[in-house]
């Protein structure tokens, strides 16, 4: 047990000090207000997806009616007031997009080998995509819907000094397989004053070429708009922080669909005496290091291995590059928690319902796994850490955060395709079900449905 540790013991590096504050992170149900505290950590964690605050709100409303102007040139005006406030970045509206020749520029110029192992991540991620896709069944084999692509989709694409490629791969792949019409990526231009050439290469790639310069509220605001540069579209995908979550929000009630309102990162991870402490602690990391409101937890009935994961966390906590973020994050929102049998653990995680859930249960794992319900992507096993869905294996990243697993699913080929209901009735079919169907018409006081059916039957109604 870890109680008895002091104060002073103390792990450093790389600025960080840690005076094992790491203890306080494990949470077991032998402490008697385990209760309280597990309750704690996931209401901390729902707290992050949840978009308020009024005059927050107030401001980004504010900004998606100044960018809905009912002309061109003052819709782009106000793109372009908001991108040089938020962005720092001075545009003219015919700036926004990104020239052909600059993104096969980008393209020429990226790290070969990169390159490769784009085009293999991307390969993997179609083939899964047209695996799952519901519109490449027959006809036959769902009878009575037709599957028709959407459209026009934005994708919302994170803009920072480091390049988001995957996110690229992750949301437009699964728009092209579906067979989406129109692709338009929009993005901060915060490298160098505009999109990270490796994002740009990957666009190249894909073979998208409606880029813009445009990021955060503004860009949402544009993607919904009927007017201005950027084009209005019919759903609008991708991550964001939560003034763009916000933003998807207002303008799903009235304009556009939305995959969904994401919050920030999460994984749980149930882990057993089977599992390698060191490699739990670093799946840990490996959301933590995403930002100070990650969310990083693991249910275990082991107290033993609960103890050598948080060890472990100390240890490679101070080799870490963004030490000091992922430190925030494991002390505001971590938990390693143990439970008294794994039946407590699998109703729990299906509470939980996780964004990423990994399984660390040796043997055991595919039959845990097939107890959980609610999660938005499961890993199963030691050698599938969550960078392998992050990047390569097929399934999208994009996933439900906040307990929203429980109703919302990851993104795939199938989210861009809308369904239309197929009803086609013979003489016959009719005559068999019109007596029930006039029945059901009479009891409901509609009597012209009723009517709509008898009328076919041969009786005669001129108002007599």
């Amino acid at each position: 047990m870890r109680y008895g540790r002091t104060a002073t013991e103390t792990s450093q590096g790389k600025g960080v000090i840690l005076s094992h504050k790491l203890d306080q992170i494990l949470i077991s149900h032998t402490q008697p207000d385990f209760n309280d505290r597990l309750k704690k950590l996931c209401n901390q964690r729902l707290a992050l997806g949840r978009i308020k605050g009024y005059k927050e709100s107030e401001d980004i409303a504010t900004i998606i009616q100044a960018v809905d102007q009912k002309t061109d040139e003052a819709s782009d005006a106000a793109v372009s007031e908001y991108t040089r406030e938020y962005d720092k970045v001075d545009l003219k509206p015919e700036q926004f997009r990104i020239k052909p020749e600059d993104l096969k520029k980008a393209y020429d110029q990226i790290d070969k080998d990169l390159l490769v192992s784009i085009k293999k991540a991307i390969g993997n991620v179609r083939k899964y995509q047209e695996q799952i896709f519901i519109g490449n069944k027959k006809e036959n084999e769902h009878p009575g819907i037709k599957y028709t692509p959407i459209k026009r989709v934005g994708i919302w694409i994170p803009g920072a000094s480091a390049p988001l490629p995957s996110t690229v791969i992750m949301t437009a792949i699964p728009a092209q397989v579906a067979g989406v019409e129109k692709i338009v990526i929009v993005s901060p231009p915060r490298y160098k004053q505009s999109i990270h050439p490796v994002t740009l290469a990957v666009c190249y790639e894909l073979k998208i070429d409606e880029v813009y310069r445009a990021g955060g509220v503004p860009a949402v605001a544009a993607l919904a708009s009927e007017k201005g540069t950027i084009p209005r579209v019919d759903k609008i995908v991708g991550p964001g922080n939560k003034h763009v979550q916000a933003a998807k929000k207002m303008v799903s009630s009235d304009y556009v669909a939305i995959d969904s309102v994401a919050g920030p990162s999460e994984v749980l991870i149930i882990a057993d005496d089977d599992a390698n402490p060191a490699w739990v602690a670093v799946d840990m990391l490996s959301q933590a290091e995403h930002g100070e409101d990650s969310t990083a937890v693991v249910f275990t009935e082991s107290q033993k291995l609960a103890d050598s994961v948080i060890d472990e966390l100390e240890k490679q906590l101070t080799h870490l590059d963004r030490a000091q973020e992922a430190e925030k994050s494991l002390i505001k929102f971590a938990g390693v928690v143990v439970f008294k049998d794994i039946a407590s653990i699998i109703s729990e995680a299906n509470n939980f319902a996780a964004e990423h859930l990994h399984i660390q249960c040796g043997d055991k794992s595919r039959e845990i796994a097939d107890k959980i319900d609610n999660a938005g992507a499961i890993f199963i096993g030691e050698y599938s850490p969550v960078a392998v869905g992050d990047y390569w294996a097929g399934p999208s990243h994009t996933l439900p955060t906040g307990q929203t697993a429980k109703f919302f699913s990851a993104l795939s080929a199938n989210d861009f395709v809308k369904s239309t209901s197929i009803i086609e009735y013979s003489r016959e079919q009719l005559e068999a079900g019109a007596d029930d169907i006039i029945r059901l018409a009479m009891v409901e006081g509609l009597d012209a449905h009723a009517r709509s059916v008898q009328i076919r039957r041969g009786v005669n109604y001129t108002g007599q």
